[in-house]
């Protein structure tokens, strides 16, 4: 029988509800008066763990939304000639509706291809090459997202690699980390790691993804890029005026780990629905499952099939038609084996 209802579903980790750690901490922050504009108790705890998460004085600061972050981010490392190097699937060429030029007034992104949508230091070396004098954009930084559009993941070994090809090339590294947490979750790695021991200037760290209401942190390794970001981070409307309401979730999930133990039940269910659906004939799975994202080639029918059935989730995320299928920090293991079990009917 079909599946009534769906109450969670794959579409998007954007799509879950708040973990409980973010609500009972935003609860506790909703108490009183508070110093406005992060001047509160709660911003700078947050901060504070974040420096101790990732074992160095980087600079904090918090805003809104992703596309904020990786925009503001962008603008801090890039003047309005330069140009931006990015893989060609990556969020800041695909899904930020042109934020980064808004926000940098004018860089220019260039896409790189690179299999499994990850870009390679050959790739960066041929694209910074600087040639055509004032007539070309100057390349100054290059992005990479962790875990990557297409839900895989870069090793240590291998950001490293990209952060000595930008140090020699004179570029700075940007790491948009929507769902930095999976990555680290599924890596098993020290955060600094994956991040400025590896030569990352920037993070766009986020929470939406990962069990926060709302809110992303801006994590600069490099204070140098950070120096006049506060006036940017108003100017570009980003500065909370009640910022204990952005920093309170953050300390909620990070004080006792609850960040990556719920990337890691996420990445866990994604890779119970990956082996369940490996089973099912003319089901082809096109990525590397390292997170929490699988990538199937279904069947129109089974596609319409589970629409049908209530089933949510996107088929126009990547090179080629599948279904992008999220797993969350609150989906279950009866939502798998539901899903699973209405793909193997419509199989047969």
């Amino acid at each position: 029988m079909p599946s009534p209802h769906p109450p969670r579903h794959f579409a998007s980790d954007n799509w879950a509800g708040a973990c409980p750690e973010a609500m009972a901490a935003l609860a506790e922050a909703n108490t009183g008066h508070a110093p406005a504009y992060g001047a509160d108790a709660w911003t700078t705890e947050a901060t504070r763990l974040l420096r101790e998460i990732f074992e160095t004085p980087c600079e904090v600061f918090f805003v809104f939304n992703g596309t904020a972050a990786n925009s503001l981010a962008v603008a801090a490392m890039c003047a309005p000639y330069e140009s931006l190097l990015c893989h060609r699937w990556a969020h800041v060429a695909t899904d930020e509706c042109g934020a980064p030029g808004f926000f940098a007034h004018g860089v220019t992104l260039v896409p790189l291809d690179g299999d499994n949508g990850k870009i390679t230091p050959g790739a960066i070396a041929q694209a910074a090459k600087r040639d055509g004098g004032v007539h070309h954009p100057q390349p100054r930084a290059v992005s990479i997202t962790q875990s990557t559009e297409l839900g895989t993941i870069y090793a240590p070994e291998e950001i490293a690699a990209l952060g000595e090809t930008a140090r020699a090339l004179d570029l700075w590294l940007h790491m948009d980390g929507a769902r930095f947490a999976n990555a680290a979750a599924a890596l098993g790695a020290p955060p600094r790691r994956l991040t400025w021991e590896a030569g990352v200037d920037v993070l766009s760290l986020g929470g939406g993804k990962n069990g926060l209401p709302f809110g992303e942190a801006l994590v600069f390794f490099n204070p140098n890029l950070a120096r006049d970001f506060a006036f940017r981070r108003k100017q570009g409307g980003q500065l909370a005026s009640k910022m204990r309401f952005l920093a309170a979730p953050w300390v909620g999930v990070l004080k006792d780990g609850a960040w990556l133990r719920h990337a890691a039940h996420a990445n866990a269910m994604a890779s119970a629905l990956e082996n369940g659906l490996r089973s099912l004939p003319e089901v082809r799975i096109l990525f590397s499952r390292d997170a929490n994202a699988v990538f199937a080639a279904l069947p129109q029918s089974m596609v319409d099939g589970l629409r049908a059935r209530g089933w949510q989730f996107y088929t126009d995320v990547g090179p080629e038609a599948a279904a992008r299928l999220m797993a969350s920090w609150d989906t279950t293991p009866a939502d798998v084996a539901a899903f699973l079990r209405d793909a193997s009917e419509l199989a047969k």
